[in-house]
């Protein structure tokens, strides 16, 4: 049997506080597969984030192990991109030069790297915009952006904390759109961490569904449709995967029963 890409085991994370701990996550265990899209959903403050930090090795964790193809996670990952939930750019540098950063970070070779972040910003229909700064951008284009600067360096993982969540319900929808075609060109191990249902049953191969704090594991479900996936042409098994997962957070008391 291969080895999962991403393991988690026996997962906890408790936050010291001056009014005592804070259990954050509890015995968590995931694994997921090379190339695999993984969306991660649950209400505020269950933990979410703190996994994805804990798997890109910028937040230790308290008990339990995290390994990425097969080495643990001990120290801030490198081969990794990350989009945030603010589109973070640099207001001096213009948008071509902001995808870029990575590169000239890494000091790896510009010439051979500079079609990659226009390719890149064509798929996400920004070609024209290269020289523009940052406040010459909408937020969704800003984020479009932050998407390009953490795959212009071809990292085998992309982690995604709720990057959509300042935007409005239009922008979010093509954005997860681009998010679905680029995923599926360069087919990266994908985590997705979100509070919107249908956002994961959109993107994801299978969607995790974490209890209020301190997170659990509640269940992890297939999302077995076709891509790729369109908003104006969903199957209704789109419905039942959704209402599923409204279903459990209604029984955590997440959501409120009718």
């Amino acid at each position: 049997m291969t080895e999962p890409f991403i393991r988690l085991q026996n997962l906890n994370k408790i936050y010291k506080t001056k009014d005592g701990d804070v259990q954050a996550v509890v015995d968590v265990n995931l694994d997921i597969k090379k190339s695999e899209f993984v969306a991660v959903v649950g209400p505020s403050g269950c933990g979410k984030t703190t996994i994805l930090k804990m798997l890109a090795g910028l937040v230790p964790y308290t008990s339990g192990e995290i390994t990425i193809d097969g080495k643990r996670v001990d120290k801030p990952q490198t081969d990794v991109g990350i989009v945030f939930q603010d589109a973070i750019m640099l207001d001096w540098r213009d948008v071509l030069s902001n995808v870029m950063i990575q590169i000239d970070i890494r000091k790896m070779d510009r010439a051979k790297n500079l079609p990659v972040a226009m390719e890149l910003l064509n798929k996400v229909g920004l070609t024209g915009f290269e020289k523009k700064k940052p406040f010459e951008l909408s937020g969704g284009m800003r984020q479009r952006v932050s998407i390009c600067r953490a795959l212009v360096h071809d990292p085998p993982l992309l982690l995604m904390d709720e990057p959509f969540g300042a935007l409005d319900a239009l922008t979010r929808e093509q954005i997860s759109m681009d998010i679905q075609r680029l995923w599926m060109d360069k087919r990266k191990t994908a985590l997705h961490i979100t509070h919107s249902i249908p956002e994961a049953v959109l993107l994801a191969d299978r969607v995790v569904v974490m209890s209020p704090r301190p997170g659990r594991i509640v269940e992890i479900i297939d999302i077995d449709l076709p891509r790729p996936r369109r908003l104006d042409k969903l199957p209704p098994r789109f419905n039942d995967y959704a209402e599923r997962i409204r279903d459990i957070f209604k029984s955590a008391g997440v959501l409120a029963m009718d």
